[in-house]
């Protein structure tokens, strides 16, 4: 594995928590490693699952085109609107409402189905095929209206009724917009601080920020594969600062948050391409069917390790010399120095 593509997960993770600690919350990372791992050693918190959206959400941005994350599409699709479980509802629907007789005629009953079997080979197939397309056309249908996605009866307990994503979602689009010709570091922090002041959506601020890193990428200041931590930068500026009641203040803040997120990953490439120079050292002279070459990539990977307690895993991680990192008897887990 690549030291780049090390780099670019133990990224994803670092900075998922810390958009959690900007917002005053706070998640372990071996927690969110674990999580992702589908290994909890715990249920999973409020804070938790908030982080887990983070970590997806990163990996799906730098897992698409640069200018993705930014287009309506992208933004819908981040924003939770794309109904994954359309075509499920759709053929419910489809049926229950009789809008696809041709469904209806081959499903009555299996000496029905036999018969038209018998008479057209094809039919049947034809049938499903017309079936399978009036699910696809509902389904499109639904994930085109934002307002079946989101729904019109909201828990007023849990979201406020009268709070419109849209509308501030269109204002914070017009000041990206305007900001469009501008150098892409200060439309970044521009954008970002409209995001902030808008306050666009109630339950994922943190979107905002991961917009910000798609606008570094889009301009060509990152590599393709990689989005900038910008809260890990931001977690180094004082909360004052990140939210004073000036904008110039605010600006500078988000300002200095993206040279301390520059200068953390280099700082943290560095660091990884010495860890794992020293574990390469302790591969000399091992056999060609040795499993150590495969357990450093994986360290180096994950910011944490887990393995049961085998003699063969713990062995293993003695000989290369990780840090044990819970520190518990019943659950272990390493990392690298």
């Amino acid at each position: 594995m690549r030291l780049s593509d090390t780099w670019h997960e133990r990224a994803h993770f670092t900075d998922a928590c810390a958009s959690l600690w900007v917002d005053g919350e706070l998640v372990h990372l071996e927690d969110l490693v674990l999580d992702d791992a589908g290994a909890d050693i715990r249920a999973p918190s409020h804070e938790l699952t908030i982080a887990r959206d983070v970590l997806r959400a990163r990996r799906r941005i730098a897992a698409q085109p640069p200018g993705w994350a930014l287009s309506v599409d992208g933004v819908r699709s981040l924003r939770g609107q794309a109904w994954p479980g359309a075509s499920d509802d759709a053929h419910t629907a489809v049926v229950s409402s009789g809008n696809a007789p041709n469904v209806a005629r081959t499903s009555v009953g299996e000496g029905e189905r036999d018969g038209l079997d018998d008479a057209d080979p094809l039919a049947a197939s034809f049938a499903d095929i017309d079936a399978a397309l009036a699910r696809s056309e509902t389904a499109l249908a639904g994930a085109q209206s934002p307002g079946r996605r989101r729904g019109q009866d909201r828990d007023p307990l849990v979201y406020d009724l009268d709070w419109d994503e849209d509308s501030r979602l269109a204002e914070w689009r017009t000041v990206l917009d305007e900001a469009d010709g501008l150098p892409s570091v200060l439309r970044t922090i521009i954008v970002l601080d409209a995001w902030n002041t808008l306050q666009v959506l109630q339950h994922s601020p943190w979107l905002g920020r991961l917009l910000g890193a798609a606008i570094l990428r889009q301009a060509g200041l990152t590599t393709a594969a990689h989005l900038t931590a910008i809260n890990l930068g931001l977690k180094s500026i004082p909360v004052d600062r990140r939210r004073h009641p000036g904008r110039i203040t605010r600006l500078l803040a988000s300002l200095d948050g993206l040279v301390a997120a520059a200068e953390l990953g280099l700082k943290e490439h560095d660091r990884l391409a010495l860890a794992r120079q020293v574990l390469e050292r302790r591969l000399i002279g091992r056999r060609a069917s040795s499993k150590l070459p495969e357990l450093v990539d994986l360290v180096m990977a994950r910011p944490l390790v887990s393995a049961g307690m085998g003699a063969e895993a713990l062995r293993m991680a003695e000989e290369l010399g990780l840090r044990e990192m819970m520190g518990r008897g019943r659950f272990r887990a390493w990392g690298i120095l």
